[in-house]
C-alpha cells in the first residue's frame, strides 16, 4: 500500500475526479462554453462534498480514517468562505486520489455509480 501526505491524495484525486467528469461531458454538447458549464458543475466543491456524504455509511474504517484526517487539514486562506464545504471536497478528493493507488476496483465501483447520476 502507498502511503504518503494527504494533500498528495487530494492533488492526485482532483485530477481524476477531473478527468471523469470531462470523459462524460464531452459527449453531451460540442459548444465550449456549455462544456465548461457542464464540467465546474460537477467538479465544484459543493458537489464533491454532496458526494462524500451520500457514501460515507458504505465506507471501510480505513476509507473513513482518510476521509476524517483529509476534512481536518488546515483549509487555505482564499477557502475560508466555506470552510466546511471545502474541507469534504478535499476529503472526498483524497479518497478518490487513495482508491486510486490503493483500491482501483473499489474507485471503478463507485465511478459506476456516480455515472449514474451525470
Amino acid at each position: 500500500m502507498t502511503e504518503m501526505n494527504l494533500r498528495h491524495y487530494a492533488y492526485l484525486g482532483d485530477a481524476v475526479w477531473e478527468l471523469f467528469i470531462r470523459e462524460h461531458t464531452i459527449y453531451q454538447t460540442p459548444k465550449a462554453e456549455i462544456l465548461h458549464k457542464l464540467t465546474t458543475a460537477k467538479v465544484k466543491a459543493s458537489y464533491q462534498a454532496e458526494l462524500l456524504n451520500t457514501i460515507e455509511n458504505e465506507l471501510t474504517e480505513e476509507e473513513s480514517d482518510i476521509t476524517r484526517r483529509a476534512r481536518n487539514l488546515p483549509v487555505p486562506a482564499a477557502r475560508r468562505s466555506n470552510q466546511s464545504e471545502y474541507r469534504q471536497a478535499t476529503a472526498f478528493e483524497a479518497l478518490i486520489g487513495w482508491w486510486y493507488l490503493n483500491n482501483k476496483p473499489k474507485l471503478e465501483n463507485f465511478l459506476k455509480k456516480f455515472e449514474e447520476n451525470l
